[in-house]
């Protein structure tokens, strides 16, 4: 079986035959090289011809994808809504409170 996945950076990949769960971070620019890095931090590098060549398949972001980096503060994940999304009690008037 081979890979029929195009590699696309920031996206997560899992080289089934090798166990290895990666993200690809770059290619150049010809096309020829894929960097990767894999989940344990390690990083690596395919040509063309491997890539296609192996049995890669997309997968979903792993759920504890940012272990790779470390001690990462949580707003360098990307987060950026601070809301607890949840009302202010202030901001409540008793009708809220009762049923129609």
């Amino acid at each position: 079986m081979s890979t029929i996945t195009d590699p696309i950076i920031d996206n997560w990949y899992k080289d089934i035959e090798n166990n290895l769960v990666f993200k690809v971070i770059t290619i150049e620019d010809k096309g020829d090289t894929i960097e990767v890095q894999y989940l344990d931090g390690d990083l690596g590098s395919y040509d063309k011809d491997s890539w296609y060549g192996s049995t890669i398949d997309f997968i979903e972001a792993p759920e504890d994808w940012s272990a790779p980096f470390g001690e990462v503060e949580e707003d360098d994940l990307g987060y950026s809504d601070n809301d607890s999304h949840r009302r202010e009690y202030s901001d409540i008037n008793s009708g809220d409170w009762l049923d129609d």
